[in-house]
């Protein structure tokens, strides 16, 4: 046995070293898109990130943060704490992998045969570094996210029962168990994911210290979820909810100062577990001292949430939420701001709502009390359109439409009447349908789509939401593919040579199978174990999210877990095979012989295809990117963003960076919430307050929340009287005649006004001297629609009160939607569009252009994050941004007003760099494209433009060709990208005939037809 754990430890280390060099080899050297940019910021100055929180993993991160030489480098370091998170979770891998195996080969205690050790030792090399180089495991290994440091701890609890299982019969085995319960406490702090091992853990334990019965078998199940509801549903938001109690007696009716009651619950608890423990030692009942040691582990991990209130208090300028007292930091921990959604019983999409029930007080502090400012609300649905298992439950945008799509549905015709008195015939989808959807789109889309791309292979990293060209898994086995995918033959450039098209011909998963076959033959309570383990961190997820289409990004990593189990299973496979040929042949070269095999097949395949779609190294576009947004306004600018890619990677570059920290970066989505609007009052670093007309208190959850647009006056009113009149709270202004006495928010109005002070605005450089003749005395505009949300109020708010102060952005890459009717009046100027005090509409109907400005910072000002550097790898979340922010169509809008200014030579500059910025292979051409070679055409460079016609011609027909090979009943997958092709195709020999490139034209007609008439 010696022999044995000397050698596992070695090679427990040796798979952490590669991982790890692997994963500092590829990690992005700066923050990346989603969460990064807020979870880095957050750590780095300990601020309040999103809901839930994860205090924990901000305080570790913040640690890394400190080996940074400078500010430049902390995302490195907080991106290296992923990277070794991820390696030592497969150095547990590797540990719990020999442990099974050496129960399955070695029934005693007897020194292990060499050949055994080499196929154990074999095991855990081959299942853990497979693990190391999946698809999902390694993308989050690279960056700053929580579920890297939340694998660990599965990892780790998972090894930690295993091994108490080995000691279980010491006499000192318990402690194994509270540290696994302080280590889940902690993880709270990071992720609650980890919370899902706990049914395997408990049947380990069930299995050791029970005899098996089926009746025993349930009661372990039953209280397996007893306790992950526990710590989820119980301890997390119960000991809150209680502590408010508390709160709210000794502050509301004895008058004690704020926190009083906080402080004595916390005093009560510790009290009584500190008695509770000492009890069970003096009276020697360990199986309760046992429990309440775990119970207090668990919330000594749990306290890392006192820093989210800690640093609340002391108001940062990054502080979500505000959770600085304990009715706040129940709504945080609750996650409130995201919704609910239905698991159990609920209504399908197109149920109409009857009622909207109010629920739980939500309280504010004023005056030192706790004052209920608004209440939790509950919606009910008519019955007749509710059902058990609701699966397809949202009336959102486009999902009824998607719904229709994944599930077929034809549904059941029914009458209701909803709250209006009004009686419909609806169609309700039966439960068949329901079921269709959850398991097409949830369990096929959602879960095993992602659990082949790690095992099987896939197309491409673009986001997929069906059809046959996105994101699809993909085996590398043509005629297999081709039942799905349509035929792989003929496939163009742009999805042949594509980095993410990685294929592993069913390897991975087929040695997997092996392996969880072979351990379910020789050891079923192990397998049992696992399967167990599986479910929970995979199909588990998949019940208790219930996700509707269209997610806003790939959902892979939240299932990481259960292929974490798989990789188990792969390294189990050497010893299926090791165990088939020591019949055979040596033992000893069986085991050698069956290690060689799986190795070369499954971690050195997934190595191969995998590396070169996740080396971020030397890539920076995220935070390049961020800096171009801040880089486009001027000083001391307010910028309104509306998403989490235009607005985490700016929160990194100014928290962590300091870079232009005088630009006050407001979020849109986020303006709907009190105290974000509060926040935006205070000073941040450089950047002063923003003015409001509504009070602190009148922008609290349920003032303001929706304001009506009434047409009452046809007159354009000026903004700050409109601001004022829905800011004051007269009664007369918060009553309708039509609807009684009840109080409504309203705007009496949809004519806005914003007055302009001519002499204000030249002086203070919002426009030059020599445009001075087009500044028009008032902007009128017109909102039309019957209503606003209080984000909206907030931003005419702003605009009303900042009256001409300071400059005031909207980023480019939001919807016309968002713009609240104020884009004549805008200004493009780099990534940003400056409201302006006159009409900016050039002839041809844009919006106009300051090309002065605008030249300077995307020729010169503007990083691009070495995007276009061949050693970089620019993923689909890159290019999904790109095409948000529109970056050729801002390179293109640029040429041609320089075009219309006569100023040829910087046009053809300006094209020019964003041809060699964004090449084909990289950013793949699309309409934009189009308006390059316009200009190019217009700018009398014929041959530039003829020379990015051909470019594209070629792409163009190598895609049409393959549409063409595509067998009939796949055709309907392709046919909008069938038909942008043949436009694009058009649009490009119209252009030729028009600019006399007639042996081209020719060329391309001929090309145009041949396809057209296929």
């Amino acid at each position: 046995m010696k022999k044995y754990k000397f050698y596992n430890r070695i090679a427990a280390w040796f798979v952490f070293f590669v991982a790890t060099v692997t994963y500092i080899l590829t990690i992005e050297p700066t923050t990346s898109f989603w969460d990064c940019g807020e979870f880095i910021a957050s750590s780095y100055k300990l601020e309040v990130g999103h809901p839930p929180g994860a205090p924990f993993f901000m305080i570790v991160a913040r640690f890394f943060s400190l080996f940074a030489f400078d500010n430049t480098q902390v995302a490195k370091m907080v991106n290296i704490l992923s990277a070794f998170a991820s390696s030592f979770t497969i150095f547990f891998l590797f540990l719990t992998i020999t442990h099974f195996a050496k129960k399955i080969l070695v029934k005693t205690e007897k020194e292990i045969s060499n050949s055994d050790l080499i196929a154990i030792i074999g095991s855990g090399i081959v299942g853990s570094l497979s693990y190391t180089f999946t698809d999902s495991f390694w993308f989050s290994a690279v960056e700053a996210e929580v579920y890297a440091s939340s694998s660990l701890f599965t990892a780790a609890v998972f090894w930690a029962i295993l091994k108490w299982e080995d000691v279980a019969n010491e006499k000192y085995s318990s402690r194994w168990l509270v540290l696994i319960s302080y280590l889940m406490g902690l993880s709270i702090g990071v992720h609650l994911l980890n919370l899902l091992a706990i049914p395997a853990i408990v049947f380990i334990f069930y299995f050791k210290k029970y005899k098996f019965t089926r009746k025993g078998l349930g009661l372990a199940f039953i209280i397996s979820i007893f306790i992950l509801g526990g710590i989820q549903y119980g301890i997390i938001p119960q000991l809150i909810n209680f502590a408010s109690k508390f709160e709210l007696f000794f502050v509301n009716v004895l008058g004690m100062p704020y926190n009083t009651g906080v402080l004595i619950y916390i005093l009560l608890l510790f009290g009584g577990l500190i008695y509770g423990i000492h009890f069970t030692i003096k009276k020697k009942k360990v199986v309760l001292n046992t429990i309440l040691l775990c119970f207090t582990v668990i919330l000594i991990g749990y306290s890392s949430f006192t820093m989210i209130v800690i640093r609340s208090l002391a108001n940062p300028p990054m502080d979500e939420n505000n959770p600085e007292n304990v009715f706040s930091l129940l709504s945080y921990l609750n996650r409130e701001q995201y919704g609910d959604r239905p698991l159990l019983f609920g209504q399908y999409y197109n149920a109409p709502l009857m009622k909207v029930e109010e629920g739980r007080n939500i309280y504010s502090q004023q005056n030192g009390k706790y004052v209920i400012t608004d209440k939790k609300v509950s919606y009910k649905f008519h019955p007749k359109m509710q059902t058990i298992f609701p699966r397809m439950y949202s009336g959102v945008s486009n999902h009824p439409k998607s719904y229709k799509n994944w599930a077929n549905i034809k549904g059941i015709k029914v009458q209701v009447t909803d709250r209006n008195d009004e009686t419909k015939t609806l169609a309700k989808p039966t439960f068949s349908e329901n079921l269709k959807f959850f398991f097409s789109y949830q369990i096929g889309h959602m879960y095993f789509r992602y659990f082949l791309w790690n095992f099987v292979g896939r197309q491409n990293n673009t986001q997929g939401h069906g059809g046959i060209l996105k994101g699809n898994w993909l085996s590398g086995i043509d005629f297999i593919d081709e039942i799905r995918l349509g035929s792989q033959e003929n496939l163009p450039s742009s999805m042949k040579n594509n980095k993410a098209r990685n294929t592993y011909y069913f390897l991975p998963l087929i040695f997997g199978l092996i392996g969880f076959i072979f351990q379910y033959k020789k050891a079923k309570k192990d397998s049992f174990v696992l399967g167990l383990l599986f479910f929970f961190t995979g199909l588990a997820i998949i019940l208790y999210t219930n996700q509707t289409p269209y997610q806003p990004r790939e959902r892979d990593y939240a299932y990481v877990g259960s292929f974490y189990v798989f990789a188990i299973w792969i390294g189990f496979s050497i010893l299926s095979i090791y165990s088939f040929l020591k019949n055979h042949m040596p033992s000893k070269n069986s085991a050698i012989l069956s290690f060689t095999v799986a190795f070369l097949m499954v971690p050195v395949l997934l190595a191969s295809e995998n590396w070169d779609d996740h080396d971020r190294s030397g890539r920076y576009t995220a935070r390049d990117f961020a800096k171009n947004y801040l880089n486009s306004c001027e000083k001391n600018a307010i910028l309104f963003t509306f998403g989490d890619n235009d607005t985490f990677p700016l929160w990194y570059v100014q928290e962590v960076e300091d870079f232009r920290t005088d630009v006050r970066v407001v979020n849109f989505s986020l303006l709907s919430a009190g105290w974000y609007i509060n926040q935006m009052r205070r000073k941040a670093y450089e950047s002063e307050s923003i003015k409001f007309s509504v009070s602190e208190s009148g922008y609290l959850q349920g003032k303001r929340d929706h304001i009506y647009i009434l047409d009452k006056i046809s007159a354009y009113t000026d903004l700050k009287k409109i601001v004022d009149f829905v800011a004051s709270e007269d009664p007369k202004t918060k009553r309708i005649p039509q609807l009684g006495d009840e109080r409504i928010d309203f705007i009496p109005t949809k004519n806005f006004r914003i007055p302009v002070d001519a002499q204000k605005v030249m002086d203070n450089g919002t426009v030059k001297q020599s445009n001075n003749k087009n500044i028009l005395s008032d902007l009128d505009f017109n909102l039309k629609k019957n209503s606003i949300g209080k984000n909206e109020m907030a931003i005419l708010d702003i605009i009303a009160n900042n009256d001409w102060d300071r400059p005031i952005y909207f980023v480019i890459s939001a919807g016309n939607d968002s713009y609240l009717q104020l884009k004549d009046f805008f200004q493009l100027e780099g990534w940003a569009y400056r409201l302006v005090p006159f009409n900016t509409k050039n002839k041809r109907g844009e919006i106009g252009i300051n090309t002065e400005i605008m030249y300077d910072n995307l020729m010169n000002k503007f990083v691009w994050g070495r995007m276009n550097e061949e050693d970089v790898f620019i993923d689909n979340q890159n290019i999904r941004t790109t095409r948000i922010i529109n970056i050729r169509e801002n390179f293109t809008q640029l040429a041609a007003a320089l075009l219309d200014e006569n100023k040829k030579e910087k046009a053809v500059k300006v094209l020019d760099k964003c041809v060699n910025l964004m090449p084909h292979n990289k950013f793949p051409y699309d309409y934009n494209i189009l308006e390059i070679i316009s200009n190019y055409y217009r700018a009398g460079e014929s041959e530039k433009a003829v020379e990015v016609s051909e470019e594209l011609l070629n792409i163009c027909v190598e895609e049409l060709e393959y549409y063409s090979s595509i067998r009939e009943n796949l055709k309907y997958n392709i046919n909008h990208e069938k038909n942008t092709k043949l436009q694009i195709l058009q649009r490009i020999f119209r252009y030729a005939v028009d600019n006399n490139q007639d042996e081209f034209s020719k060329k391309l007609g001929k090309k145009f037809n041949e396809f057209y008439d296929k």
